[in-house]
């Protein structure tokens, strides 16, 4: 796999078509005229990503009233997204990337540096859509804790 292009304020979001963790087909286009938070994280279940999913189903309820959606990405199984949903009582879609077409399409799978040492895998990525279908934030090697608060104040959503 190489390295894909980074994307950035102003790109069209790429489209895509994801198996959810119910086997449901879920698509950006179903989202059309809709402010979307599409994030790609490593692994269902794993820590880092479990803190992140948590933190955003905690607070999916301003997020909504903001007008957002949010859509987590992962090279996981839905099988395994939907465990990770009942564990952790997920409240939005989980979108299965197996092939990790997505990913690279939205540049969230590469190079980066795993405790000093340089690895090829998911980069946390979360992306703001518009509702023209616009990249309005493009982040990428995100944290896991405290990154739903960042985001927050970037879109300038108050608790």
């Amino acid at each position: 796999m190489t390295d894909s292009t980074r994307l950035a304020a102003g790109d069209t979001a790429p489209a895509f078509t994801l198996t959810d963790q119910d086997g449901v087909s879920v698509s950006l286009a179903d989202y059309a005229g809709q402010k979307v938070v599409v994030y790609f994280y490593p692994a269902a279940m794993t820590p880092g990503c479990t803190t992140q999913a948590c933190d955003f189903r905690d607070n999916l309820g301003s997020l909504k009233s903001a007008g957002y959606q949010v859509l987590g990405i992962s090279k996981d199984a839905p099988a395994k997204l939907k465990q990770f949903q009942e564990h952790d009582a997920v409240n939005f879609p989980l979108l299965s990337d197996e092939d990790l077409t997505v990913h690279n399409a939205y540049g969230a799978y590469g190079e980066k540096n795993l405790y000093g040492k340089i690895v090829t895998g998911v980069l946390r990525s979360t992306f703001v859509i518009d509702e023209a279908g616009l990249i309005q934030l493009a982040l990428y090697n995100v944290k896991a804790t405290g990154h739903v608060a960042s985001l927050r104040k970037k879109l300038g959503i108050d608790a």
